[in-house]
This record gives C-alpha cells, structure tokens and sequence, in this order.
C-alpha cells in the first residue's frame, strides 16, 4: 500500500505549532528561574497548628495568583492560638499575564514548601514571581535588607544610558517600572504591600546601591526584601548563559525546521510539476519495455538483436527530448 506524505500546508502548521510550543517552554523556564531563597532558622513541630495553617496559606497563595497578581493573607484556623498564625503574600512581575503569574506562583510555592520545610518562615524570588511566608507579621513593613546583589563584567560602553535608565527607575511613582535607553533596559518593582512614599524610598536606595555597586558592569542585579531594581544590555532581566545557550539552540533548532519544511513544499511542487509533463509517466514504462526486449535477444538473431535495439535506444532519447521539451506524447514501440 502506498504511504501518502502529509500535505505541505500541514507541515507547515506543525512547524509553526511546533516553534511557538518551544518558545513558550523556554519562556515559563526563565519565569522559574531561581534568583534568591532563604529560610528562617526557627522550626515548628510536625502535626502542629501552625503547620496546618502554614499548609492553609500556602494553599490560598497557590489559587489567589489564578486571579490576581498579588495578595496576602494571614490565617489562624479555629482552635489555634495566636502564635501559630501565618503571614504571607505572593507578587508577580508587573508584566506577566495571568496565566504566566499562575504558573510561576505555583511553581514557586512548591519550592518554597520543599526548601524551607519545617521552618517557620521563607521568601523565595524568581524571574517571574515572589513569594513569602512567616510567623511574624511583616505585611506593611518596609525593609531594605539586601536580599541578593549581583554585577555583570565591565563593559564601560553605555554608561550613559544605564544611567539615564537607572535615574528613571528611581524617581517614577509606579510600583512596576520599565525603561529603555538604546540596547540598556531596566525594570524596577516593589511588594504592594508598601505605601507610594515606601515605594519610592525603596527603590531610591535600591538604585543608587545598584548604580554605585556595579559601576560600569554589563548588567546588575539589586533585590531588597522589599522592592529591586535591574538593568541589562540585553533585556530588563539579566540572563545567565545558560539561558543565551537556550536561546541560541532554539534559533538554530527553528532554523532547520523551517529549512526542512521549505525543502518538503519545493520537492512537492517540482513532483507536481514533473507529474504534469509526464516526465515519469511515459520514461519509466519505456525503459521497462526496454529491458524485456534485451531479455528475449536469445531467440532473435545478432543481427535483429542490434537493429532493434538501436531503434529502442532512438526511441528512448526521443522521449527524453520531448520530457525536457515539456512534452508528454506517448511514443510507441514496434
């Protein structure tokens, strides 16, 4: 039986469906990228009150980000006492859609529970979200404790314009910044939980600490507690390599698919084209007709023998000319 190839149109849409799928994955995997975790090093007791509502708020964390982009919340089930109840609140990047948030919140909630399990408290920060918990309230509190810092190499090149980034990062009054001078990007936020005023005073110092720490670095990283702020020469985030490698396979990896696919559509229609002259409809029964008249020579004499074959090989490069000429007469053998 024979096997139909599938159709160049549907290639085409595998190809596409196929790119915007590895695309999408390479994105929710940089969202998961870990920047920073830390523990308390304080433990509760297991099967205690405190760990049923560390369970509870945990969970509210989880299904509130299929909603909103940020919330907290603090819980102290019916039975328990005061200080067996739990703080926390979850944040997304400024720029996720909900989908995303949801994705990089559960993510991070299920890293969060593995890490710190059995502490009484946990903050863990990823490209694309943030996530807290503990057994004293801190919702409402500013804090500038440093939480993760980290330069690129010196590049010196576009020092002005980082600067022009970083100035706008630190006077604008929105809890989600992003600017963009030439190829430097930088993006700034803070936990909603803070006021405007508590904002921008976070922010004011995460930047100048950014500015005055990284100097002429490529890129720079400046998490508080509370707020962070970054630049890059690249995008608003910083990348490692290890996501430049991911994207440099993708593109190669995308590049021979399409190749691949251009090379299907362009053979499909030459076999059409072909088809349509008769090229292979009337070359291939003549050469066949050919071999079975030299098989049966043994009952012909040499001289018949030549003579026909001759004529058979005349015959055969007439069709040939006339296939290349866009001819398809069908020519018949005596």
């Amino acid at each position: 039986m024979d096997m139909q190839s599938p159709s160049p149109p549907l290639l085409i849409l595998v190809t596409i469906i196929l790119t915007q799928l590895l695309s999408k994955s390479c994105y929710s995997s940089s969202l998961n990228s870990l920047i920073y975790v830390g523990c308390s090093q304080l433990r509760y007791s297991q099967g205690s009150p405190y760990e049923s509502n560390l369970n509870s708020i945990l969970t509210s964390i989880a299904n509130a980000a299929s909603y909103a982009n940020y919330n907290n919340f603090k819980i102290s089930l019916p039975g328990s006492d005061p200080g067996d109840a739990v703080y926390g609140l979850f944040q997304c990047r400024g720029d996720l859609a909900s989908g995303d948030c949801r994705q990089c919140v559960s993510g991070a909630v299920a890293r969060l529970g593995a890490t710190c399990s059995g502490t009484t408290g946990g903050a863990l920060q990823l490209e694309g979200c943030f996530v807290r918990f503990d057994n004293e309230s801190f919702v409402g509190a500013e804090d500038k404790t440093v939480a993760a810092d980290k330069c690129g190499p010196l590049v010196g090149g576009e020092l002005a314009r980082r600067d022009s980034v970083l100035s706008y990062l630190g006077a604008g009054g929105q809890f989600f910044r992003v600017s963009e001078a030439g190829k430097v990007q930088g993006v700034a936020q803070c936990v909603q939980d803070l006021s405007v005023g508590e904002c921008q005073d976070c922010l004011s110092d995460a930047v100048e600490r950014l500015r005055t720490q990284c100097g002429s670095a490529a890129w720079g990283d400046m998490f508080f507690a509370k707020c962070y702020a970054r630049y890059s020469e690249h995008s608003y985030t910083s990348k490692t390599e290890n996501d430049d490698e991911i994207e440099k396979t993708l593109a190669i990896f995308i590049g021979l698919v399409a190749g691949v696919a251009i090379l299907v559509v362009f053979l499909s229609f030459l076999s059409k084209a072909l088809d349509h002259k008769g090229t292979f409809t009337y070359l291939n029964p003549l050469i066949l007709s050919a071999s079975n008249e030299f098989a049966s020579t043994d009952n012909i004499n040499k001289h018949n023998a030549r003579k026909t074959s001759m004529h058979m090989l005349t015959n055969i490069a007439s069709t040939v000319a006339l296939a290349e000429n866009g001819y398809s007469h069908t020519l018949k053998l005596i």
